[in-house]
């Protein structure tokens, strides 16, 4: 029985986990959950699942919660309360799918404790990529991703024997040529004639193919997410940038593709339903019958591919040039991406404005080339700010 702990368990891929714990009661059961706010969601959760400890972030919250719950219930308040979580005894796994660098010091935690972590906040790794793999070297613990394209990869790696290699996570790099990561291209991308500038925030949120929280679906409209995976896949995998590309895939049955040095290329398919990567990401490295279907070849027609246009959707350029310059850039980049992408939402900016504000904080910053934490999150809280200033935008 391996314990699971879910951090963001009200959240798109928390509620998603927590479907496929239920189809695999045998194997997997839930140690601890953890929201930002939604205290009432995650004590219902509690209760159905037999919890013992809650992480709240927002302290208001954290406060109703800890009126409301049950006397056998501890909750793990504030901003020190999803760390607290992370690091408790009675847990085999850490599932992280907070929002953004909120779940970079979590994610410390509990590979400070030596527990593997299955991933699926990007944001940990672009901001603080080099912070959490040395943290990872030093305790032994490893990284399961459960984005469906890191998931997709990981997958294809251990399809030549790579989890039995000699290298860290497991990877044998040198049989690597290339990563290419897929992109459905989100909800504009086939629309070639569409003034990107009158699009509004109801048709951005109209993903073609996923289901998604708000924040991520932005990021598929504009490529950002696409970027945000290159620079995850380039410490994940332990892969030079320059050898991870992006192709648009309209149809996301085909996740991501390995390309070896013997010209050889091996991809992973499955159905555009983000329980196929978590699954794989709560029972690595064993596959298990969670009663998620098959694939019907019969019923795809074609499967398309193309080369993603920068040029029309310039925040991935963006996002390859952080990962590219490194130090405090990516964490700057994202921060300014997160902000960007809420004003967007809150009317105050235009869609293409959210690459426009992103290019802007990078302009202005001067780059820490070899940061530590405090650095990290102090270049990720100016960027902030500078992205929310009137002349980005």
């Amino acid at each position: 029985m391996k314990k699971v702990i879910v951090l963001g368990s009200t959240g798109s891929i928390g509620l998603n986990t927590l479907r496929v714990i239920d189809e695999l009661p045998d194997d997997l059961s839930v140690a601890g959950l953890a929201v930002n706010k939604d205290y009432e969601g995650v004590l219902a959760q509690a209760a159905k699942y037999g919890v013992k400890h809650v992480a709240v972030s927002d302290p208001e919250s954290a406060a109703r919660c800890v009126e409301s719950a049950p006397d056998d219930i501890t909750v793990h308040s504030g901003e020190n309360g999803l760390e607290e979580l992370a690091a408790i005894d009675d847990a085999d796994l850490v599932l992280c799918s907070v929002v953004g660098t909120a779940g970079l010091r979590p994610v410390l935690a509990a590979v400070a404790g030596g527990r593997n972590v299955a991933l699926a906040t990007k944001e940990v790794l672009v901001a603080g990529g080099h912070i959490v793999t040395e943290a990872c070297r030093k305790s032994g613990a490893k990284l399961i991703p459960v984005d469906s394209e890191h998931g997709a990869i990981r997958q294809c790696l251990d399809g030549i024997g790579g989890s039995k290699g000699n290298r860290e996570q497991g990877i044998e790099r040198e049989k690597i040529k290339r990563l290419v990561l897929t992109a459905s291209g989100g909800p504009f991308y086939s629309q070639k004639d569409l003034d990107l500038s009158t699009v509004t925030v109801e048709q951005a949120l109209n993903h073609p193919n996923w289901d998604m929280g708000k924040k991520v679906t932005i990021d598929s409209a504009t490529l950002m997410n696409k970027g945000l995976e290159i620079i995850e896949a380039k410490w994940m995998f332990g892969i030079d940038i320059r050898n991870i590309d992006v192709v648009i895939h309209p149809e996301s049955i085909v996740h991501s593709m390995v390309e070896f040095i013997d010209g050889s290329t091996l991809a992973q398919m499955s159905v555009p339903d983000m329980r196929y990567a978590i699954q794989y990401a709560l029972t690595y490295p064993k596959r298990m019958n969670g009663n998620l279907a098959g694939m019907d070849f019969s019923a795809i027609s074609q499967l398309n591919f193309e080369e993603a246009d920068m040029s029309r959707f310039p925040a991935l350029g963006l996002a390859r040039e952080a990962g590219e310059c490194g130090g405090t850039m990516p964490a700057v980049m994202n921060a300014a991406n997160e902000s960007a992408v809420q004003m967007f939402l809150d009317g105050a900016i235009s869609f293409p404005g959210i690459w426009e504000t992103v290019e802007c904080v990078m302009r202005k910053h001067k780059v820490i080339e070899k940061p530590g934490l405090d650095e990290v999150l102090d270049a990720d809280s100016w960027a902030r700010t500078t992205a929310g200033e009137g002349e980005n935008r």
